[in-house]
C-alpha cells in the first residue's frame, strides 16, 4: 500500500455517522468553468460502516456452496442465503460451482466478474490501511479470494477459460431464490479456435493484481495465481478475438468493444506482479491503440482509463500522465470545450443505465490518480481538483444530494428498498412486484442512481435506476476504503446486527 499522508488543506471537518446527523450514449456539456466543480467530502457520512455494508454485498452476490452461518472471517455472514447452483458445469465435466452471480439476476458473466476482481485488488493495494483501520480487511480478502479461486476453476486448461455459466433468455424467466432455480445453466467456454483475448487478458490481469494481495499473507496461493495468469496471458496474446463472438448469449448484456486496452491493462498488471519489462513494452506497444480515449470512464469493457493511470503511476512518463489527465479533466473542469454532464446537484452524470457506477469508478481512479500526484509532489491544484471530486461523488452516493437521501441499500437517510435484485426480494410468485416489500435488505448495494435532474423512483422493475451488480460496487469498495482512510468512521463490531431495528438506529 502506498503510504498516503492527507494534506492539510483537503482535512475537511465532520463527523462519522450517516446523514442523519449531517458503457453507450455519451451526455456532455461544453465550456464548463472550475468553479463548477463540486466541493470536496464534508466527512459527513460513516464511511466505515458504508465499506463494511459494500463488502456485505459482495458476499450476498456469493454461489455455490457457502461456508458455515457465522460473523467471523472465513464464516457466512448472510442468514438468508444457502448453497445454490450447484451443478454448475456438469454440462461440460467440470466443477464451476462459486464465484458470483452478475446483478438481480443469476448468471454468471465472467468477463465482468473478472473485472471487478481486478478493482477490487486495486483498492486494497492502494488502500489496503482504510480496511485495516476498519476491521475489514478480513472480509475483504475472502471476497477476493471467493471470486479468484473460481477463476482458477475457469481456467481448464492453457487454452481454455469459461467465460459464462447460466443462459439469460432462461435465468430471466425466472423471479425468485437461487437456492430454489431449476432451470438449465450452461457453460460456455473460450478456446483457441475461438478465443477471447479480452476476457483472458481481464482474468490475467485479476489474478496478478490479487496475487500482489496475497504475496504476504499467503505466498504459495500467490505463487498459484500468478502462474494461471502469466499462462492466461500468453493465451489472450497468442490467440487473438473477441470473447463475445464466441459466447452469443452474452451479447445482449456484456457484449466485448474490443480486447486492444485488456491486452494493455493486463501487461500492465503483469509487470506490476512481476517486474518483468517485457509486459510493460507490451503494455506501451499498445498505448498507441487505446491513447486518446476521455469520454467515458473505467469500467467493466474498457480498460483505456484505468490502464493510463496505471501506466502513469508506475513510470510517471508524460505520456501517459497527459492521457490520465484528459480523462479526469473531462470529468471535473473539461477537456478541449467538452465536459461529462453534471445533475444540478452534482452528479458527474455519464448514462441513464446505472450513472451511478460510473461516478464510483471515476471517483475510485481519480483518488488514486490525485494521491500519486501528492506523493510525488506534481501539479498541488490539480490533485486537490480530483480529490475533490471523487470525495464529492461518494458523498453525493451516501446521501449529500437534493434528495437528502441515501443511493446504497441498507445504509443513511431514506435508502432504496426496492432495488432490482431477486434474492433479496425473495418472491414466491416468480412476480417482481410481489411481494410489495424485499424480504430480505441487500445491505451496501449501489442502486443504478438517479435521472440527469436528480430524481428518482424507488421502483423495483427499472433495472436502468434500481438493479443492483456486483461491478457498481467494485470500485465503490476501493473508493470508501480510501474516504474511511482520510474521514474514518466506525463500522458494526458484528455485521448485520439483529433485530434489524437495532441496525437502523445506527445510521
Amino acid at each position: 500500500m502506498r503510504n498516503l499522508t492527507i494534506p492539510a488543506r483537503s482535512r475537511l471537518p465532520g463527523t462519522w455517522f450517516g446523514a442523519a446527523v449531517t458503457c453507450s450514449t455519451l451526455l456532455f456539456s461544453l465550456s464548463a468553468r472550475s468553479e463548477d466543480v463540486p466541493a470536496g467530502a464534508t466527512g459527513g457520512h460513516n464511511y466505515g460502516l458504508a465499506l463494511e455494508m459494500a463488502i456485505y454485498f459482495l458476499d450476498i452476490q456469493r454461489s455455490g456452496p457457502l461456508p458455515p452461518k457465522g460473523n467471523l472471517p472465513g464464516q457466512y455472514r448472510v442468514p438468508w442465503r444457502f448453497d445454490s447452483a450447484l451443478e454448475d458445469g456438469a454440462d461440460n465435466g467440470v466443477d464451476l460451482t462459486g464465484g458470483y452471480y452478475d446483478a438481480g439476476d443469476y448468471v454468471k458473466f465472467v468477463f465482468p466478474m473478472a473485472a471487478s476482481m481486478t478493482n477490487l485488488a486495486w483498492g486494497v493495494l492502494e488502500y489496503e490501511e482504510g480496511f485495516r483501520r476498519s476491521g475489514q480487511l478480513p472480509y475483504m480478502l475472502a471476497a477476493l479470494k471467493w471470486g479468484t479461486d473460481f477463476l482458477l476453476k475457469a481456467h481448464t486448461g492453457p487454452h481454455e477459460l469459461f467465460a459464462q455459466v447460466g443462459l439469460p433468455t432462461l435465468d430471466h424467466r425466472y423471479w425468485g431464490p437461487p437456492e430454489a432455480m431449476t432451470m438449465a445453466r450452461p457453460s460456455f467456454k473460450i478456446t483457441a479456435d475461438c478465443p477471447g483475448s479480452d476476457l483472458a487478458a481481464e482474468a490475467a490481469a485479476a489474478l496478478a493484481a490479487s496475487s500482489l494481495v496475497f504475496r504476504e499473507s499467503d505466498p504459495g496461493y500467490a505463487d498459484l495465481l500468478l502462474d494461471h495468469a502469466e499462462d492466461l496471458y500468453a493465451f489472450a496474446d497468442r490467440y487473438r478475438g473477441t470473447y463475445s463472438a464466441c459466447v452469443p448469449p452474452a451479447v445482449p448484456y456484456y457484449a466485448s468493444s474490443g480486447y486492444e486496452d485488456e491486452l494493455a491493462w493486463g501487461a500492465a498488471w503483469l509487470f506490476r506482479a512481476t517486474g518483468d519489462r517485457g509486459y510493460l513494452l507490451a503494455a506501451e506497444a499498445l498505448f498507441p491503440r487505446i491513447r486518446n480515449a476521455y469520454r467515458w470512464t473505467h469500467c467493466w469493457d474498457d480498460k483505456r482509463y484505468g490502464t493510463y493511470v496505471l501506466l502513469a503511476t508506475m513510470t510517471g512518463k508524460a505520456q501517459y500522465r497527459q492521457a490520465a489527465e484528459a480523462f479526469l479533466d473531462f470529468w471535473t473542469t473539461g477537456y478541449r470545450g467538452e465536459r461529462v454532464r453534471y445533475t444540478p446537484g452534482g452528479l458527474a452524470w455519464l448514462d441513464a443505465h446505472g450513472p451511478l457506477r460510473y461516478a464510483a469508478n471515476t471517483a475510485f481512479v481519480a483518488f488514486i490518480y490525485s494521491d500519486w500526484l501528492r506523493a510525488e509532489d506534481i501539479a498541488p491544484e490539480r490533485a486537490l481538483r480530483y480529490h475533490d471530486f471523487a470525495a464529492a461523488q461518494v458523498d453525493y452516493m451516501l446521501g449529500s444530494n437534493p434528495l437528502g437521501r441515501s443511493f446504497m441499500v441498507g445504509f443513511g437517510i431514506h435508502p432504496p428498498e426496492t432495488p432490482h435484485h431477486r434474492s433479496s426480494h425473495g418472491s414466491r410468485s416468480n412476480s417482481v412486484h410481489s411481494p410489495r416489500r424485499q424480504r430480505h435488505t441487500a445491505y451496501g448495494a449501489l442502486v443504478g442512481g438517479p435521472g440527469p435532474d436528480d430524481t428518482f423512483i424507488d421502483d423495483r422493475a427499472d433495472y436502468r435506476t434500481n438493479e443492483v451488480a456486483l461491478t457498481y460496487n467494485a470500485c465503490l469498495t476501493g473508493a470508501l476504503a480510501r474516504m474511511t482512510l482520510e474521514f474514518g468512521g466506525i463500522p458494526l463490531a458484528v455485521f448485520p446486527e439483529t433485530p434489524p431495528t437495532r441496525l437502523a438506529s445506527r445510521l
